[in-house]
């Protein structure tokens, strides 16, 4: 294995490579960095990070790095160069190094170098690992030493150094504070080192009288050095501190409103607003009534379109945070009838809504739809149509044009207009029409925005999806003459607006429009994203005939089966949106129709998944639908028992002698027990896939809540009207009627369960159990449940956020099913090491807060001896701790009690807690074997106490006593 295979084992993006490949790997780079030849070693240099990425444990990146080490010690300039950055880019694996003296001890031994560029690099290599050695006094003291030098390159690393340090340790902080002070007071030292300097005082906030003072300094450097580039520097810094120090904030916003206003330097009001901004989304609570108001002043009074645009985005952001309202409070008994009419805020944002520049008036419509959204409504009656004029207005523009820039425009405008009509319903009728009139006028990438808008205001509000849909068809018709890209895109967007507008029951004609499309410019990614979004909206017939002209069209077998898996799924649901009301038998048949195409489907599925990708919520998903149909299907059996088995004629007599009321209805009853504990069973599946599903978008995961709140109504409904209508009670699964629903399945199942609910309580009210009316009933909430299309959602088919997590046990064993060996007198420190692993988007729906870590151990079978030895309180450990991953990076340690003699199993699961302090069961689950052995000294005493049981007893006679 040479260099370049190294490298090509590195370039793999894979994870799940065996100890053996990694250290083969380090082997070979370590080959490279003995070689003779400079290239070879940087080349083996370089390829270390792709090293700590393969493997990133500490007992890999431990040696990794003091190899490094000693390269730095032994070679030239650059290859010390090389290891810096290598050092810079694995910046998360550096608390990994478990001899951090060593390691420091070969990179400290360069600073003596006569170099001064030596020195220099490994001034910049000691700031780059101030994070593992904050209090290193050698280190502190070099740097110190370094600022006084006569070369610029080691005195610039020695800035460098010493901002890192002061960053991470309070004592450097303070002791290089004055140092730095008299550096940058002193009439020596050069202005531009004199700008290097002032940035490293953002980080003395390690406490009060620290940041005073650098305060006080930044003062008196602001007044004393009035030049353009001083100013910038120290008003930066300046707002660097009171970010991180927060008590000064208040003064610092007035300090920078205060060079807005009269500082006539652009450069200066330009670094002012981008600063305000930075503190608009730090603390934008610290803003009063009088810093909004000076920023309106100045923008008002500002020619510059730049300047203007900056302090519009900097109102942008406050008008979405509680300063907005801050603003409108009166603070006075004379202003207490003012109202937003008269603010320059207002007069501002009317304004610009008309400006020439696009992005002037975006943010322009942003602060005055936040206004309309954040005030009462009797107080905005006027600005609702000021702020939908500009809106249209700005719309007609930007949707001519098709630049990035105008789209983002664009976007950010659509967006505001989205907040606007939920906040204001009563406007979105002439929203609608306005963007169904522009859709005809509009460019290609304009359409698509609009439409992502269109299918927002209609799932918001379904009543507007009828009036939509004419125009949309005939859109639909001329949209597409090509097959470019934006084309490909419109095509999907449209059927989208379709798909919501009509609520999941398209028409004849709808379907011959889009399949006729399909026919002219459509390419099969279009027809798949366009079928992917028909199952999402529950237009199940469409989606069926899609997948089925899409499954010969793929280049592999398991496209293939996924595809043929969403046909079958999809004609299942099919069938079930037939079914009549009160027909029992045809909505049976029905069922057992859809568990066929379901089964067909789940075999399909599996077929699909592979090692990378093994679709393991698709298939738990499925498998639970499966259930939940078998387990409705035998409850309408269960149901029709009432009539095919009556109660026999001594049945009431029973339940009087019994006293049990129940017993009067026969069989039934035993079996509506049965049917209510597996539709309980169920439910708690569904919360067990809701749990394991970390990485599921948000509707995903209220999709599985709606199935299992399906399951828990059920099985009310079956104790309500059946076993125990006095003790039911329906545990609804988060919110039912609380919260507004996101999608048209979920208000269509949400009306479902309210009738349902609602019919239950009123045949209990008149009817004593059990009837056929009860049986009924139950089978009318079953046949209305399945009616409503069941709606896959996106993390079915595709997963934007990926969360897995690699752990590694020691001791570990030599080979994989050899045991553990541990004394039965003493403990097993087991040291769990983990790595939390991301995707290309880390973070997207929610964060991981902490690792919960569940370790137990199970006797499995006695060894030898353990008959002699007396048990003590329990055969098995269960431990549980909770560790904070840093970097990526989490480790911890139990110790286990083997007191029982044989062969233990010992199983670690990992599970993450989110910030919200919601647990989630990722795994993984990792196993291994631990022998307790005897230990020697009791081992003897058993012996011996065998042997003297063994021995015969000495017969006593009469002479044996003399």
């Amino acid at each position: 294995m040479s260099l370049s295979t190294a490298r090509s084992f590195l370039s793999e993006a894979c994870y799940g490579e065996q100890e053996l490949d990694a250290n083969s790997a380090l082997l070979e780079l370590d080959k490279g960095l003995r070689s003779g030849k400079p290239g070879e070693q940087c080349e083996a240099v370089v390829l270390f990070p792709k090293l700590f990425i393969k493997y990133p444990f500490p007992i890999l990146i431990n040696s990794a790095f003091l190899k490094l080490a000693d390269i730095f010690r032994l070679g030239n300039n650059f290859l010390r160069l090389c290891v810096l950055k290598v050092t810079q880019q694995s910046e998360k694996h550096l608390e990994k190094i478990l001899n951090v003296d060593e390691f420091v001890k070969r990179v400290f031994s360069v600073i003596h170098s006569n170099d001064p560029v030596a020195r220099a690099i490994t001034l910049r290599m000691l700031g780059s690992l101030a994070s593992i050695i904050p209090e290193r006094k050698n280190a502190h003291h070099s740097i110190r030493q370094s600022l006084d030098s006569h070369d610029n390159v080691e005195v610039e690393a020695a800035i460098f150094a010493a901002a890192s340090f002061s960053a991470q340790s309070k004592v450097f902080a303070a002791g290089i504070c004055n140092k730095v002070s008299e550096m940058i007071q002193d009439l020596e030292t050069p202005v531009d080192l004199k700008l290097k300097l002032i940035p490293m005082l953002q980080h003395m906030h390690h406490d009060a009288s620290l940041a005073s003072s650098s305060r006080e300094l930044l003062q008196n450097l602001v007044t004393s050095y009035p030049s353009t580039p001083m100013v910038i520097v120290t008003l930066h810094t300046f707002t660097q501190l009171a970010a991180s120090s927060l008590i000064d904030i208040p003064k610092q916003l007035q300090l920078l409103l205060q060079y807005l206003k009269d500082d006539p330097r652009k450069a200066v009001k330009r670094l002012a607003i981008n600063d305000l901004k930075l503190l608009a989304k730090k603390a934008p609570h610290l803003w009063i009534r009088e810093n909004t108001q000076t920023l309106c002043e100045c923008a008002l009074s500002s020619p510059y379109v730049s300047l203007k645009l900056g302090m519009l985005a900097v109102l942008s952001t406050l008008s979405e945070t509680i300063a907005i309202k801050q603003y409108f409070i009166p603070t006075t008994v004379s202003s207490a009838s003012a109202t937003p009419r008269i603010t320059d805020l207002v007069k501002l944002a009317q304004e610009c809504c008309y400006h020439s520049n696009l992005s002037v008036a975006a943010h322009g419509i942003i602060v005055l739809s936040n206004i309309v959204i954040s005030c009462p409504e009797k107080d905005i009656a006027h600005l609702e149509q000021d702020t939908i004029l500009g809106l249209e207005s700005l719309l007609m523009l930007c949707s001519q044009d098709d630049s990035p820039s105008v789209q983002a425009t664009l976007k950010t405008t659509l967006t505001s207009l989205v907040k606007l009509l939920k906040s204001r319903p009563h406007l979105s009728q002439s929203a609608v029409e306005f963007l169904l009139g522009q859709l005809h006028l509009s460019c290609d990438s304009s359409r698509v925005l609009m439409c992502h808008t269109l299918s927002a205001i209609a799932t918001h509000l379904p009543v507007l999806g009828d009036s939509m849909l004419g125009d949309l068809v005939d859109l639909y018709r001329v949209a597409s003459h090509s097959s470019t890209n934006k084309q490909q895109e419109l095509l999907v967007s449209l059927a989208t607006v379709i798909f919501v507008a009509s609520q999941s029951s398209l028409s004849a004609e709808v379907k011959t429009v889009i399949k006729q499309q399909f026919d002219n410019v459509a390419n099969g990614w279009t027809v798949y994203r366009i079928a992917r979004q028909a199952s999402r909206m529950g237009c199940h017939e469409l989606s069926s005939e899609l997948y089925q002209s899409l499954r010969t069209r793929v280049a592999s077998e398991h496209f293939y089966f996924w595809l043929n898996s969403l046909k079958e799924f999809s004609q299942a649901e099919q069938c079930l949106t037939h079914m009549k009301d009160g027909d029992y038998s045809e909505a049976m048949s029905a069922i057992a129709e859809a568990l066929r195409s379901y089964q067909k489907g789940i075999a399909s599925l599996t077929a699909a998944s592979t090692p990378l990708n093994p679709l393991t919520f698709q298939c738990e998903f499925i498998k639970l639908r499966i259930d939940n149909l078998q387990a409705l299907s035998q409850l309408i059996c269960t149901c029709n028992s009432l009539k095919t088995s009556p109660p026999p004629a001594v049945a009431t007599s029973l339940a009087l002698s019994t006293g049990h009321d129940l017993q009067s209805c026969g069989r039934i009853s035993l079996q509506m027990k049965l049917c209510m504990d597996e539709f309980k069973s169920l439910a708690a599946c569904y919360a067990d896939l809701h749990q394991s599903s970390f990485d599921a978008d948000c509707a995903t995961l209220r999709n599985v809540e709606l199935q299992q709140q399906s399951c828990l109504l059920v099985s009310h409904v079956i104790e309500a009207l059946i076993l125990d209508p006095q003790a039911a009670s329906y545990q609804e699964y988060g919110p039912l009627g609380s919260v507004q629903s996101e999608s048209e399945y979920e208000r269509r199942l949400m009306s479902v369960f309210t009738h349902v609910l609602e019919e239950v309580e009123t045949l209990n009210k008149k009817h004593p159990p059990v009837s056929y009316l009860h049986t009924g009933c139950l089978c009318d909430a079953i046949i209305a449940l399945l009616k409503v299309p069941l709606s896959f959602q996106r993390y079915f088919f595709q997963k934007l956020q990926s969360t897995s997590i690699k752990l590694a046990l020691s001791p570990s064993p030599r080979t994989p099913n050899e045991p553990i060996s541990v004394q039965n007198n003493q403990q097993l420190t087991l040291k769990v090491e983990g790595v939390v692993q991301h995707g290309s988007s880390p973070g997207l729906f929610r964060k991981i807060q902490s690792v919960c870590l569940n370790v137990t151990s199970t006797l499995q079978s006695k060894g030898p001896g353990a008959d002699y030895k007396i048990p003590l309180d329990s055969t098995t450990n269960e431990i549980e701790q909770r560790v904070q991953p840093h970097n990526d990076y989490f480790s911890t340690q139990f110790l286990l009690n083997f007191s029982i003699l044989g062969t233990h199993a010992v199983t670690v699961e990992a599970s993450v807690v989110d910030e919200s302090g919601i647990e989630w069961k990722t795994g993984p689950k990792t196993t291994m074997s631990v022998k307790s052995m005897e230990d020697p000294y009791s081992q003897q005493l058993r012996h011996q106490m065998q042997q003297n049981a063994a021995q015969p007893a000495p017969q006593r006679s009469a002479y044996s006593r003399f």
